[in-house]
């Protein structure tokens, strides 16, 4: 998401290219199955919980403490040894874009109970909670026809939760995932949040809150059923702006309006859950406001939208307002707010000198016990020497993954949660007892990936044609020596955003296992890495940034690493854009192309008038960032693929979702049209229901399995 349309202060800045559009389902409510221990008689009950978590993890559930514990002794990595025959590549697919049958791990704040989601494969997930002193679980929620989405802990007691929709056909599809909350024994179960068509009439249910809303977890409220949640006051699908900020009870649905200046868009707590400063965004201005102890509200920094680099993050137990700036220099970092001064105060609390940083805080009781950021991958710095040497530990034992530690915010709970991943491994949790010393095995996100070798990713610097460093990811095929491989240059979306970090990536481990190198410049533009990086590719589409994308293939060539002769370059959105015109500017260097729901002329984002984009962003946004219709007509048609359709001349794979809003078909219509017009060898595919990018495991199984075709034909891996 470009740092203009941001919302949320506690999330490092991630890629993101996927558009939920608003859907027009069967008028079905949504129906909460109530399955917690208490609504069902012993024995039935301990068959419903042994069906589904047994079936869904195996030996990996810790059903009972004494039986099924499992040491975690051994490296973790879904790529362990296999001698199961090789997959085709409908096998792979099918096994890689499965939904997984196990996640969102999260711990109560007391360290008493861990939360998650736990489905029989081909099934919907459901809502389980863990007892840990009994090591016993049960089912508290499900959804006859949805997932479980996000979990997070209300209080010690309760817990919220929204579902997640997208493998149901369309006409049952819901725009909003709603919210609900429950307690951990599956009692008081509300709706509090609307899906789209759906509602759960009972009582004081049927008044919910508009589908626009969405909760702020993790901030605290003094153990009450009370949570925070805010909703745009202007609706611009591509910018929402104007919060409302509401306190929410979870177990009466009543709100309290918070008085936050106008034009609010972020907001930072203290850790009792306090407001304490909001950022606010008006037309092209930007401003940090800090409310002070009269309760008015001092403006502590103003600038322009593209300027504005600063972000309030939070205020610690000691009364320290914590920012996102970059302090005069290129990179964004945490710093302490200098009141007195009304700057940050140096040195950085949290920086980098490659990466911008934001962070997530990590709380223990009152106090900031550590922050997270992404740098090169996921990092935890921890300012509390026992959770510093707990993390030691935890990363002796399992030295391949990264290892997110939770731990009780309060109380004395020897319990502690690892959720560990690495670029091999998707996802797994284990559970810690700090008293016995005892690491065990919780559950695992794709346990069946067991027979699928994985690819490594490493971080790589090219240095473009003026110099500029552009760092790149570089996965290899399992097995392979790394040398003379056919190359699949990926182009990430955005292009505004940070495009990857360390990290398993569902679509580069396919490429992988069927025996293609994967690089993934995060070419000038991207967020990320710095101010100077980010500016350098303003105005820049088709030109320095297609640059930095040609200049990454010939390192790959020049190491050895990728055959010449056998490069394809491929992307969505921006990239898909990209994955278009490198074949134009440089057709010396690639043989194929693969494009879904890719920009094919930069006019029509300006319009074509079913775009999602609002007046502000086609008003002065994309004319900043991109260039003007008008002004840079010229350059724009220079660097169209569609306007430049006749030099395209290599084998290229075009899909498309008919309900995409970000990107509407008609790129792909038109560009297809005019390949045609010149004879070109065009495979086209087109999902009636789809949107700006698929991630139903059908639609993502199909679509790889046609580009595994593709690429084999054109750029084979033997």
């Amino acid at each position: 998401m470009p740092r203009w349309c941001r919302t949320s202060a506690r999330s490092v800045e991630q890629r993101s290219h996927r558009a939920r559009c608003p859907r027009h389902p069967k008028k079905q409510p949504y129906r909460h199955r109530e399955t917690s221990m208490k609504t069902m008689d012993k024995r039935q009950a301990g068959g419903v919980v042994r069906r589904v978590l047994r079936a869904a993890m195996g030996a990996t559930l810790l059903l009972q403490a004494s039986a099924l514990l499992v040491a975690a002794t051994a490296p973790v990595s879904a790529a362990a040894a296999d001698t199961t025959p090789a997959r085709t590549g409908r096998e792979t697919a099918e096994a890689i874009f499965q939904k997984p049958v196990f996640g969102g791990a999260v711990l109560s704040p007391d360290g008493r109970r861990v939360a998650f989601r736990t489905a029989v494969k081909g099934q919907f997930s459901r809502l389980a909670v863990m007892e840990l002193d009994t090591m016993k679980p049960s089912i508290v929620a499900s959804a006859e026809d949805a997932d479980i989405g996000e979990i997070f802990w209300i209080n010690n007691q309760r817990l919220a939760y929204n579902l997640g929709v997208w493998e149901l056909p369309p006409e049952d599809r819901r725009f909003n995932p709603g919210l609900f909350a429950v307690n951990a024994d599956g009692s008081q179960f509300r709706q509090l949040v609307e899906t789209l068509g759906a509602f759960v009439k009972s009582g004081e249910n049927s008044k919910l809150l508009p589908q626009s809303t969405w909760p702020l977890p993790g901030v605290g409220l003094k153990q009450s059923d009370d949570i925070w949640v805010v909703r745009p006051q202007t609706f611009d699908k591509a910018a929402p702006s104007d919060f409302l900020l509401q306190r929410l009870n979870t177990l009466t649905g009543r709100t309290v309006d918070v008085d936050a200046p106008k034009d609010s868009v972020e907001f930072a707590f203290d850790p009792a859950g306090e407001l304490r400063a909001v950022l606010t965004s008006k037309g092209q201005r930007r401003a940090m406001l800090f409310k002070q102890t009269d309760g008015s509200w001092k403006t502590l920094a103003e600038a322009d939208v593209l300027d504005a680099a600063f972000s309030p993050l939070l205020v610690d137990g000691q009364g320290r307002l914590l920012v996102n700036t970059r302090a005069g220099g290129d990179k964004m970092g945490v710093y302490v707010w200098d009141m007195a001064t009304n700057a940050p105060q140096l040195p950085a609390l949290v920086a980098s000198p490659d990466y911008d940083l934001s962070a997530a805080p990590v709380w223990a009781g009152q106090n900031l016990a550590g922050v997270r950021y992404v740098s090169d991958a996921h990092v935890t710095q921890w300012f509390d020497e026992r959770r510093k040497a707990l993390q030691a530990s935890m990363d002796k034992a399992l030295p391949n993954t990264v290892n997110e530690l939770a731990v009780a915010r309060h109380g004395d709970s020897p319990w502690v949660l690892v959720n560990a991943f690495s670029d091999k491994e998707p996802g797994l949790s284990l559970l810690y007892n700090s008293e016995t010393r005892k690491l065990s095995r919780l559950g695992q996100l794709r346990p069946d990936l067991k027979g699928v070798p994985m690819g490594a990713m490493d971080l790589v610097r090219v240095t473009a044609r003026d110099g500029l460093p552009v760092p790149a990811w570089l996965t290899l095929p399992p097995g392979s020596d790394g040398k003379n491989l056919p190359l699949v240059l990926w182009v990430h979306g955005g292009p505004w955003v940070r495009g990857a970090q360390w990290g398993w990536n569902p679509e580069v481990q396919f490429l992988a296992s069927r025996g293609y190198a994967v690089l993934q410049p995060e070419f000038r533009g991207s967020a990320g890495f710095g101010d100077k990086h980010f500016r350098a590719g303003l105005k820049q589409w088709g030109l320095a940034m297609q640059d930095d994308l040609a200049d990454a293939v010939r390192w790959a060539v020049d190491k050895g690493v990728a055959d010449p002769k056998r490069v394809c370059i491929a992307g969505a959105s921006y990239g898909g854009y990209a994955a278009m015109m490198g074949p134009i500017k440089h057709p010396e260097l690639y043989r194929c192309a693969v494009n879904w729901v890719g920009v094919t002329d930069q006019s029509l984002m300006f319009s074509v008038h079913w775009s999602d984009f609002g007046k502000d962003v086609k008003g002065w946004v994309l004319p900043r960032l991109m260039g003007d219709p008008k002004a840079d007509a010229a350059q724009f048609e220079a660097n169209s693929p569609l306007a430049q359709a006749a030099r395209f001349k290599v084998p290229v794979l075009m899909a498309y979702g008919a309900k995409d809003q970000r990107v509407p078909l008609v790129h792909g219509e038109k560009m297809r049209d005019a390949l045609k017009a010149h004879n070109r060898d065009v495979r086209w595919i087109v999902y009636p229901e789809a949107g700006h990018g698929w991630f139903d495991p059908p639609t993502q199984i199909d679509f790889w399995t046609q580009v595994d075709g593709f690429l084999a034909q054109h750029i084979g891996t033997k």
